[in-house]
């Protein structure tokens, strides 16, 4: 009696013990882009062509992995061992886009991908840094591809009380500035240009100078909504918005001159006149250093 007591006591002792949990499979993760093209600012999509490795010290199953920003078009095993999987993979992903400087804008576009079924306890991503990069023939017009980084962090679903280990391959582009000068600013300083000449005409040619004034105003404003047809809608203003309204200002300022010149002609004053267009024409010398200003404050 007194041995079947000690071992029902052990079986029950058992029991109450911690069940050892299994500790998860750590797979290191390597990622080397061989190209990315076809972005699209306005939804923040491109395509990526790049290679994908998996490498474990022991027999492992990294293979129900998914890209949690997009999907893969084409994946090629190339290498498929016990304790390796290399992938070939060509898809398309989408990031959010910071269009605060735009169009100076600087953005990240991302590669993410997690296992399917395999949380955080079962499985854990590391990053193999030193088989991981971008080929130096790559090609992404109107871009310049300035860094990147590879992170591996754990991402919880609340809904389901799990987490997942998150690898992450970010990418830092800029715009090209030249590109970005050409095709934004050039055409407003022409637009600027000749609406400021025209204050420097006579007062009794004041009916050209609100035709011109009136003119350019509305030129602005649709190369401002030509700007905005590129770029998606956003909740705050752009480094462009900020600088078409101070350009809207100047504009406004100018037509008002105008009104008052030609109102001050009407009643005869003329000493006003030409007190008005003297201050008026060194006024419009100080404008290049008002952009210059602009510039350094709102970028």
């Amino acid at each position: 009696m007194e041995a079947s007591g000690k071992f029902f006591a052990f079986l029950i002792l058992l029991l109450l013990l911690p069940v050892a949990r299994a500790s998860p499979e750590k797979v290191d993760v390597g990622l080397y882009l061989l190209d990315i093209s076809k972005y699209d600012i306005r939804t923040g999509e491109f395509t990526a062509d790049f290679y994908l490795d998996f490498k474990c010290s022991e027999n492992c199953s990294p293979e129900g992995f998914e890209f949690m920003n997009g999907r893969a078009t084409t994946s090629d095993l190339a290498i498929n061992n016990s304790n390796e999987k290399f992938y070939r993979i060509q898809g398309t992903f989408g990031s959010r886009v910071n269009m605060t400087n735009y169009p100076f804008d600087m953005q990240t576009v991302q590669i993410i991908l997690e296992d399917k079924l395999k949380t955080k306890d079962q499985l854990i991503y590391l990053a193999l840094a030193n088989e991981s990069g971008m080929d130096d023939h790559k090609n992404f017009p109107g871009w310049e591809i300035k860094n990147w980084t590879v992170a591996v962090d754990g991402h919880y679903y609340p809904p389901y009380d799990e987490t997942y280990s998150r690898y992450t391959f970010s990418i830092d582009i800029e715009r090209v500035i030249l590109s970005a000068l050409l095709k934004t600013f050039v055409p407003l300083f022409f637009i600027i240009l000749i609406a400021l000449a025209s204050m420097f005409l006579s007062p009794n040619e004041m009916g050209f100078r609100i035709t011109i004034g009136g003119s350019t105003l509305v030129t602005t404003v649709l190369l401002h909504l030509n700007m905005l047809s590129e770029i998606p809608p956003t909740p705050y203003l752009t480094f462009t918005d900020k600088f078409m309204f101070a350009n809207y200002s100047i504009l406004l300022l100018c037509f008002l001159v105008n009104i008052a010149v030609q109102e001050l002609k009407m009643r005869g004053r003329k000493k006003e006149v030409e007190t008005v267009q003297r201050y008026t024409e060194l006024s419009v010398l100080l404008v290049p250093f008002v952009y210059v200003l602009l510039f350094y404050l709102l970028l």
